[in-house]
């Protein structure tokens, strides 16, 4: 029997996390009878995925990020599109970044019309641009679903589509003697713990360390004996580096340093199930603080173009999926003009005096992305096979 060639794009960090276990999964189902190509990240890279370019070249955010880097764009979506047409896979999977994904996919489907293509991260219609799905429909042929209710949205436009859930829910098992290392590791004493999460693009960056900075300044006066956990997204560490050069309070760094990827998970993970709370920039991020049942403070700034548009588009009054899916308000969220060291400041202030209660929501979203699934790593790969 041929190998199952599989053609895969990820564009971010969040995607790099779904492709990696995807492709556990299929190598798992498949009993290794299958190869992969495509972009990716350091965590598909180290599951034996060779990128055509960097990832980074496609993590951009907003209007005034994206325009200088069009004729960059145009061009990997041109390298990308040729690449998968010269080598004809058997199917091609492409995850979230749709602006970049269905442009390649586009140009694939006008040269291999029989080619299954098959889109990893449902865009979110029902909270904004709901046309996207009618104009997916035209490339794709199904969809993965990362939560519950999407399915119907994408099936309404003649695509198949199955939740698969959110590998976020299975995120390793962190243990008393694990913890303990690993504080004895850091000289960590019993003061709260904070993670600091400014972002994994370089635009969140720019924008969310300067006013985190600010209140990590206020927390340490208002709690002296608190202490502060940065894990470093891989594709922004120079970035973040350089960026808390300048802050009063240092955190710990959590760098790469050669570090084993999995090493850098894990420890990553034990920060998250040690902290008293979490401060993080808007995004998928808030799931996986959710598995280690941390409380959270959500924020986000964007650009002036960017924050019309969404305000303009948007259908929903939430941007964070705990909310979503629990249709409550217990994450605290800052966003755009609401953003400030002060809003922020008052929210962890009162997170960390234990005026939270945002636990009970944290477990009802992990029921419903399927925590109790023992095999969730194995939902997507099995549905692409029963696909293509």
């Amino acid at each position: 029997m041929n190998k199952l060639k599989c053609y895969i794009i990820a564009g971010e960090l969040s995607g790099d996390k779904l492709g990696a276990s995807l492709i556990d999964g299929l190598i798992e189902v498949t009993n290794k009878n299958v190869s992969f190509s495509g972009v990716g990240g350091p965590l598909m890279e180290s599951a034996g995925f060779n990128s055509l370019f960097k990832m980074s070249d496609l993590s951009l955010m907003g209007l005034i990020e994206i325009i200088p880097k069009i004729p960059m764009l145009i061009s990997r979506i041109k390298l990308t599109a040729n690449s998968i047409i010269s080598q004809n896979p058997d199917v091609l999977i492409t995850i979230d970044s749709p602006d970049f994904c269905m442009r390649v996919a586009k140009k694939v489907r006008n040269a291999l019309p029989n080619l299954k293509i098959i889109h990893y991260v449902a865009p979110s219609v029902w909270a904004w641009r709901p046309e996207r799905a009618a104009k997916m429909s035209k490339y794709v042929d199904h969809v993965l679903a990362l939560l519950p209710f999407e399915p119907p949205y994408m099936e309404a436009e003649g695509m198949t589509c199955d939740f698969v859930g959110h590998p976020a829910v299975s995120s390793p098992h962190v243990s008393k003697k694990a913890q303990e290392k690993f504080k004895k590791k850091y000289n960590l004493h019993n003061g709260p713990i904070i993670t600091v999460l400014p972002g994994s693009r370089i635009g969140e960056i720019k924008r969310m360390c300067p006013i985190f900075n600010k209140v990590l300044n206020n927390i340490e006066k208002l709690y002296p004996d608190s202490q502060f956990i940065l894990p470093v997204a891989s594709s922004v560490e120079k970035d973040v580096v350089n960026a808390v050069k300048s802050w009063n309070v240092k955190p710990l760094l959590l760098l790469n340093e050669g570090k084993d990827l999995k090493e850098l998970e894990h420890d990553k993970f034990i920060t998250y199930s040690i902290s008293s709370a979490a401060l993080a920039t808007s995004g998928t991020v808030s799931l996986e603080l959710a598995a280690k049942k941390c409380p959270m403070i959500v924020a986000y700034k964007a650009n002036w173009i960017t924050t019309k548009m969404v305000k303009k588009l948007a259908k929903i009054d939430t941007a964070n999926l705990i909310n979503i899916i629990t249709d409550t308000k217990v994450i605290p969220e800052h966003l755009f003009e609401n953003c400030t060291v002060e809003n922020i400041t008052e929210s962890l202030r009162s997170l960390l005096n234990n005026d939270n209660n945002q636990i009970k929501a944290m477990e009802e979203t992990m029921n419903r992305l399927g925590a109790d699934r023992k095999d969730i790593h194995l939902l997507a790969a099995n549905s692409v096979l029963n696909n293509i």
